[in-house]
């Protein structure tokens, strides 16, 4: 259980912003980074998920500008993580180069132009969808839920796929991977669907659907165009799996 607590902190100071008080390494824990990834998920959907209800009950007039601060939270919470891997993705894809190319677009820390369109359409729907969601005044308990399975999807994905050539942490992940890892994910990412059935009903199990299918059918086109899983292709599914969950939360909430 230590080891437990131990590689989820590690993973909490990887894979968010949050301020912790002080950081941690312990090489025996590193493989419990990836099954604890989704714990993280636990907390920052347990901080906008606070956070949403703490803004809706100060009975903020000004719903657009809440439906902004919101759809933002994961952003801020995760360090723009995720969002970075997105970017490089996108722009490595639909460069449409052979495959040497795009694996080089995808290592390059420059911004190209695909980066930024495909950044203006995610916040764009994103914001859209935090705007439909506010106006109506829906219960947000789906915020808790929606990082814990787009994180237990990343996870499952670093240990059942092959890992690109130049993604080193992958591979470590992968050689370090082992099935009660598996079957922990797999159990947080049960107790996720079963907190959002209890709350919001059959429509949770549409938005745990739209969240896991998203997330399968991003990183398919992404592993398909590159030939592996890395961080960047992890960050890319899981940051339109979350737009997808948002999605359909306007329609099945």
């Amino acid at each position: 259980m230590l080891r437990y607590f131990k590689g989820f902190y590690m993973a909490l100071g990887m894979f968010s912003a949050i301020p912790l008080p002080r950081r941690s390494w312990d090489d025996n824990c590193k493989s419990l980074l990836l099954p604890c990834f989704p714990l993280v998920g636990a907390v920052i959907g347990g901080l906008w998920w606070g956070l949403a209800e703490l803004i809706a009950w100060g009975r903020l007039d000004h719903l657009v500008v809440m439906a902004a601060v919101l759809a933002l939270i994961p952003f801020f919470l995760s360090g723009f993580l995720h969002l970075e891997g997105y970017m490089d993705t996108c722009d490595a894809i639909l460069s449409r180069r052979p495959l040497e190319e795009k694996l080089r677009i995808l290592k390059d820390p420059h911004t190209g132009a695909f980066a930024v369109i495909t950044l203006a359409v995610l916040f764009l729907l994103q914001f859209s969808a935090m705007c439909d969601i506010c106006f109506d005044r829906w219960d947000y308990a789906p915020f808790a839920a929606i990082p814990v399975l787009s994180r237990c999807c990343s996870a499952l994905a670093f240990m059942c796929l092959k890992p690109l050539p130049q993604s080193e942490y992958a591979k470590i992940y992968l050689e370090n991977a082992k099935s009660a890892h598996r079957v922990f994910v797999i159990i947080i990412a049960v107790a996720a669907i079963m907190f959002l059935f209890w709350c919001t009903g059959f429509s949770g199990l549409v938005i745990a659907s739209a969240v896991m299918l998203g997330y399968a059918a991003a990183m398919w086109a992404a592993y398909r165009e590159l030939g592996g899983v890395s961080g960047d292709l992890a960050g890319f599914a899981l940051v339109i799996s979350e737009l997808c969950g948002l999605m359909v939360f306007t329609v099945a909430g």
